[in-house]
């Protein structure tokens, strides 16, 4: 696919109650820094990055993170990007034919469709991600596999992309994730100038000790 750094993206990341707060912060900071690295680079900011909630209210994350909504799902007209994150909710939103239907619908016409975690639950059970090579959370793996949708679900890898759709494993894999499609989108030479604008050089504690 051929990058393009002139083309604007509306990039709208779904959070509902329960959802695993780094799985959304993690690419939400790669998308909005990769804007300030465009003004940096002389450029106007492209991309219009967007929480979104199913009513449009204010969320509660897996560990009590509070977060306030752009949008609700009513009041999204189009994405170039969709982004599912995971979390403990994924369960009882897999049961939410509404936002099932409207992942179904958005995803139909985005450019690009991923997910984090087990964002993938979602995905697979809304359609996106049915018969596709896709990741998730490591101890997730075998419940994904259990489930049928997916061709494969592959482990021990940091995101998978089948098409236009690109699952991510847990939590920090996000990161990695929306990081080479920031690539995808503007150029590696982008990317990982934002990389480094994020300081984003991961190090470990102890696997990296001195």
């Amino acid at each position: 696919m051929t990058a393009s750094s002139e083309k604007s993206r509306n990039i709208g990341i779904l959070i509902f109650d329960g959802v695993e707060e780094l799985d959304f912060v993690g690419p939400y900071e790669v998308f909005t820094m990769s804007n300030e690295v465009h003004g940096m680079e002389g450029r106007d900011r492209p991309d219009r990055v967007s929480l979104i909630t199913e009513t449009g209210r204010a969320i509660t994350g897996a560990k009590g993170m509070t977060v306030e909504a752009h949008m609700g799902i009513a009041d999204v007209e189009s994405l170039d990007v969709l982004l599912v994150p995971g979390g403990i909710g994924t369960r009882r939103e897999a049961q939410n034919e509404k936002l099932l239907s409207w992942i179904a619908k958005t995803a139909g016409t985005c450019e690009w469709v991923t997910s984090v975690c087990t964002g993938s639950l979602l995905l697979c059970a809304a359609g996106p991600a049915a018969g596709k090579r896709v990741t998730t959370h490591w101890a997730f793996i075998p419940t994904l596999r259990d489930m049928g949708k997916a061709a494969a679900v592959l482990e021990n890898i940091r995101y998978v992309r089948d098409g236009n759709v690109v699952t991510a494993a847990g939590v920090s894999a996000g990161i990695d994730m929306a990081l080479w499609l920031t690539g995808q989108m503007h150029g590696e030479d982008h990317a990982r100038h934002t990389q480094h604008a994020m300081q984003y050089d991961p190090a470990p504690p102890y696997a990296a000790a001195v």
